[in-house]
């Protein structure tokens, strides 16, 4: 229920024509036909304008979760291993959307060769992550545009050309005039025709809830502008983790064939030494072995590397049916752990999911005001002009303009239900921004300790490369001369072949920590060129 003030100005002026001067009953009788005449919705347009008031705005309801739909995650973590040669091993998992692309264009014949960099951009040019991104936030910018569109003026144009006839029996009316009189009222009236051409316009004067509404409207759009961004930090982990695993699988491989290659050296010693009968049948044979278990290995790693490589390219563009060669390799340079305290501050400053969600809060706190306002009296204008007239060529002007105060009295308890859902909405997304807060510093403070981790990794893992490789030396120098067996040999290759692995795996987490890092800190996309610098040999 709401009370509606209105001021309304009508002018409406006859067709010129000339008239027989009707008596005081003729009148009556023809002023009631043309009323029925215009109220009746054969007969289209009518010359006064509609309802004078319009019901009150709503605010509108925003879902309760500030969180847009996940499309997909992107995670990258170390994983303790206490049994193998590494302690620690780093990871990178990738799902939903951000596995996917579309197809690149302009691609030239032949192998493509792709650097950590450029991967990475053409990830955000091509992933389905980013379109999707992309698209939330056109939808959301539509949809500010449309609480926009109630606070503009709303012109339209309208011409008509109509004939019509109308039964006015069908409407009650029972004509019986009394004997004598010189007049009759027919029934049935028309085919009559009128032309029409009129232009309307509609214009909030002030509403406080619909200028809430777009005000909302335009945070969610900036939250959705922020996931975006955000967006584009997973894609830059994505890609970037799935190119230095790649790397750590093209390391395996070539570490694997030189182990392929060394324990061919020894089974070709094994076998020289037998003919020449220095060497028992049984130390062969144990080389043999061996060769076929390093052969079978690198089988094992070159088929991971054609599926990391697959899997590159699927999130990059690529077709799959390509050969991809990475321009660049594992590195290790002196880093430094940043401190704590700095990095989470940086974090909390770039962080764009963390403000996305900050803005969700303030559109929420909007939508609590529009609710609220909607106990607000709103002030409207409507109006038209257009010509009227029996034919085109003989018609007049006429318009009409209403201003419009509604003032809500009682809605039966909706704004008192529309202000809980507000209340409700703003609730659940400060505990989500609270939520927001914890988890940048517990992602940022993870990754301070991953990369320590990582770091000290990598010097025991060369470290112990270089003793297994020295052993490994010695194990062939004393089987040349005659001194050991193949057990001894084999054990050193073992050692090598363990050691190699913990090296690269040590590299790769020690890469995968620093950009894990950098995407806690909200800053994937500028470390990136620098990730793979500074080689130290």
């Amino acid at each position: 229920m709401y009370v509606s003030i209105l001021r309304r100005a009508v002018f409406i002026a006859p067709a010129s024509g000339s008239f027989v001067k009707p008596t005081g009953f003729m009148l009556f009788v023809l002023a009631t036909i043309c009323g029925f005449v215009c109220l009746a919705p054969e007969s289209g347009y009518g010359q006064m304008p509609g309802p004078s008031g319009s019901p009150s705005s709503r605010a509108v309801p925003l879902p309760a979760s500030g969180r847009t739909n996940q499309v997909g995650a992107v995670l990258s973590q170390e994983s303790a291993s206490p049994n193998g040669a590494e302690t620690v091993s780093g990871s990178i998992q990738v799902s939903g959307d951000y596995t996917g692309s579309v197809p690149a264009k302009d691609l030239p014949p032949g192998p493509i060769t792709v650097s950590l960099a450029g991967a990475v951009q053409r990830g955000l040019a091509t992933n389905l992550g980013a379109i999707s991104a992309n698209n939330s936030v056109a939808a959301s910018r539509a949809q500010r545009i449309q609480e926009l569109s109630a606070l503009l003026p709303n012109l339209s144009a309208s011409a008509s050309e109509t004939v019509t006839q109308i039964n006015l029996a069908a409407y009650g009316f029972q004509f019986k005039l009394p004997p004598g009189v010189n007049f009759s009222i027919p029934s049935v009236v028309g085919p009559f025709s009128y032309s029409q051409l009129q232009g309307s316009l509609s214009q909030s004067i002030y509403d406080p809830v619909q200028r809430r509404n777009w005000n909302a409207s335009k945070e969610t759009e900036r939250a959705a502008v922020l996931s975006a961004r955000d967006a584009r930090e997973l894609i830059t982990l994505a890609v970037g983790g799935t190119y230095l695993q790649t790397l750590a699988s093209a390391a395996a491989v070539e570490s694997q064939q030189a182990q392929v290659d060394n324990a061919q050296a020894v089974y070709n010693q094994a076998v020289t030494r037998k003919a020449a009968g220095t060497n028992a049948k049984i130390d062969v044979m144990r080389s043999l072995v061996e060769l076929e278990t390093q052969r079978q290995r690198l089988s094992a790693v070159q088929a991971d590397l054609r599926k990391q490589k697959i899997a590159l390219a699927r999130t990059i563009g690529l077709p799959l049916d390509r050969e991809l060669v990475l321009s660049e390799v594992l590195a290790f340079n002196a880093h430094s752990v940043p401190d704590t305290a700095a990095a989470i501050e940086r974090a909390f400053q770039y962080r764009s999911d963390l403000r996305a969600a900050e803005a969700q809060v303030r559109a929420a706190e909007l939508a609590l005001s529009a609710a609220r306002a909607e106990r607000w009296p709103s002030a409207s204008v409507n109006g038209y002009y257009g010509v009227l007239g029996p034919t085109p060529a003989s018609t007049h002007g006429v318009f009409a303009v209403t201003g419009a105060v509604n003032v809500p009295i009682w809605e039966g308890n909706r704004i008192k239900g529309d202000i809980q859902e507000a209340e409700t909405t703003l609730r659940q997304r400060q505990a989500e921004l609270a939520d927001q807060r914890g988890k940048v510093e517990q992602d940022v403070r993870t990754a301070l300790i991953e990369l320590e981790t990582a770091i000290g990794q990598v010097e025991v893992a060369e470290n112990n490369r270089s003793y297994a490789r020295e052993t490994l030396n010695e194990a062939r120098d004393r089987f040349s001369a005659g001194v050991a067996t193949t057990v001894e040999v084999v054990q050193a290759q073992e050692q090598v072949a363990s050691t190699e692995s913990s090296y690269i795996s040590s590299l790769f987490s020690f890469n995968l920590a620093k950009l894990s890092l950098a995407r806690a800190t909200g800053d994937a996309a500028n470390d990136l060129p620098d990730l793979l610098k500074e080689t130290r040999p």
